[in-house]
């Protein structure tokens, strides 16, 4: 096996992976539990609350999958920083510490 296919330490399952699991759920659960918003009260300017809900849920589920989508890129960026701090002080070739 080569240097380059080294096994990474960092663990998989880390609380802000977590929390992005929630974010992009959370639609998901919320839309899928009908019976949460199958009623017609409270209306909002008129629209019954069934076709409001919904729509509100686009505009929230949309910050969601923004917010999942930026705490990846940090948790990818500091993953990378983390791999290229441990490679630089890893010894090369033949050295000893």
């Amino acid at each position: 096996m080569s240097e380059d296919t080294e096994v990474s330490r960092e663990p998989v399952v880390t609380p802000v992976r977590v929390v992005i699991g929630l974010c992009l759920v959370a639609p998901f659960v919320a839309m899928l539990w009908v019976g949460s918003y199958t009623k017609t009260d409270p209306t909002f300017i008129g629209v019954p609350f069934f076709y409001w809900y919904q729509m509100a849920w686009v505009l929230i589920s949309t910050v969601l999958t923004v917010t999942a989508y930026k705490l990846w890129q940090r948790d990818q960026r500091g993953r990378a920083a983390t791999r290229s701090a441990a490679a630089s002080s890893a010894p090369k070739g033949g050295e000893s510490r």
